[in-house]
Parts: C-alpha cells; sequence; structure tokens
C-alpha cells in the first residue's frame, strides 16, 4: 500500500509537560491502524496532531513534522480548514448538532460552498449510505439529529465528516460510549471504509483493535514503544511492556 502519512521526530507539548516524545512512524494507506495504550499515554494527543487539533489547544507546541502525501502540515503556507477537510475526525461521544438528520450531512459541503439542493440533497443520501444509516432514517431527514439512538449519533457523525469527502479519518475512541451491538455496527463500517479511507483508531479495546486494524501502535507515557502488524503485537511483540500491556499485566 502506498504511503499516507509519515510522522518524523515529533514532540508535543502543553505549556512545560511533554507529552509526546520523537515520535516517528509511517501510516499506509486504505488501512486500518489502531493505536492503544493506558490512559494518558499520548495516544488521543497523537491523533490530534495529524490534523492539527492541537492548534485550538492553548499551550500547545509541536516541533518535527507530519507529512500527507508528502507535504508537511505544519508548514507556515498550510491552510487548516483543507487540511481538515482532508483528515476528518470523529470523537469519542456522538456530537451531533442540535439541528435535523440533513442539515448535519449538510453541514460541512455549505461550509465549503455548496448551495445547490440538488447535489446537497445527493451528497446527504450518499453519505448517510457510506455509513450504514441511510435506510434507517431516510424517512427522518427532517427531524432533530437528538432524536437518534447513540449508535445511530455516531455514525450520523461519521457521514457528517464523509460528506466532504476526506482521505483519512481519525476515530479517537468512537465506540466507548455504545453498547456492544452499536459497537459491532461501527466495526463492521470501519471494515467497509477502509477500502475507500485511511483510518487511524485509538481504542481501549483489545479486541477491537485486533478485530478490525492490520497495524498496530502502542504507546506508553508519550512514547511509541511498537509499531507493526497487528498480528505480531498481539501474539509475538518485541519489547516486554507491549507484551505485558496486551496480557493484561496494567494499563
Amino acid at each position: 500500500m502506498a504511503l499516507k502519512l509519515r510522522v518524523e521526530d515529533l514532540n508535543l507539548h502543553y505549556h512545560s509537560f511533554q507529552a509526546l516524545h520523537h515520535v516517528s512512524v509511517d501510516i499506509e494507506g486504505q488501512r486500518i491502524t489502531a493505536l492503544i495504550g493506558p490512559s494518558g499515554c499520548g495516544k488521543s494527543s497523537f491523533l490530534r496532531c495529524l490534523n492539527r487539533m492541537n492548534d485550538l489547544v492553548e499551550g500547545a507546541r509541536v516541533e518535527g513534522r507530519v507529512l500527507l502525501d508528502g507535504q508537511d502540515i505544519y508548514q507556515g503556507n498550510t491552510d487548516v480548514v483543507t487540511l481538515r477537510k482532508r483528515v476528518g475526525m470523529v470523537f469519542q461521544t456522538p456530537n451531533p448538532f442540535p439541528v435535523s438528520v440533513y442539515d448535519n450531512v449538510a453541514y460541512g459541503p455549505r461550509l465549503h460552498g455548496t448551495r445547490d439542493r440538488a447535489r446537497l440533497d445527493e451528497i446527504v443520501e450518499r453519505s448517510l449510505r457510506s455509513a450504514a444509516l441511510w435506510e434507517e432514517v431516510r424517512g427522518k431527514l427532517r427531524q432533530s439529529a437528538l432524536d437518534l439512538s447513540g449508535g445511530q449519533q455516531q455514525r450520523l457523525c461519521i457521514a457528517r465528516v464523509l460528506a466532504v469527502e476526506p482521505e483519512v479519518l481519525l476515530m479517537d475512541e468512537p465506540c466507548s460510549a455504545l453498547d456492544p451491538t452499536a459497537t459491532f455496527r461501527i466495526e463492521e463500517l470501519m471494515l467497509e471504509l477502509m477500502e475507500h479511507y485511511t483510518i487511524v483508531l485509538v481504542t481501549h479495546n483489545m479486541y477491537q483493535a485486533s478485530r478490525v486494524s492490520q497495524t498496530t501502535g502502542f504507546f506508553l507515557l508519550g512514547e511509541l514503544i511498537e509499531y507493526g502488524p497487528t498480528e505480531q503485537i498481539f501474539e509475538n511483540p518485541r519489547d516486554q511492556r507491549t507484551d505485558d500491556y496486551v496480557r493484561g499485566r496494567f494499563g
């Protein structure tokens, strides 16, 4: 697979606290890369570096390079709005806007200049179909998104990201607030989306990482301890700390 993201010697500081230490990693396209590790180890902070969400955090400072298709996203001339269109993010807790299902999905295209109603209708249907939600909400497009179940809300948030045609999906524990049935639906969806998108997934669920990802990275205390094929990380890790974590000896 072609390389989609390359991270070189990445350090992240929040004021005087260093959250990430010299992280370097290659992320291939059209694969699911899972990031595992204990709470507070830097997984989500790393994820937010990939579309410059940390720019919104006071006192955050990034050193190193993040290359998207060979271009450093931290160069001074980077259009951050365009970057976040290309590298979308799905958060831990479903966060639909308090408007209709339709307007949630149409929000991004409208923001980027699409006004034609027929075109918006097409985008909304395509995105909801891609998020495996169309059949459940096609008769509820004008209803409030807040009336949907938790699992439906999370798939709606995925559809909202897909509507702006990203290349990379960052998913920060997207199933942590969901029941097992909804979690299974999201995992199935991720495997379908992998055919068209590069997915980077933060998860505390070891079984989820082993089920859906092809590559896994283990973070500990802000360092990327080990990174490689998922089967190797879970069955034959090279680092004792990785082995201890995946076998539940700490974390």
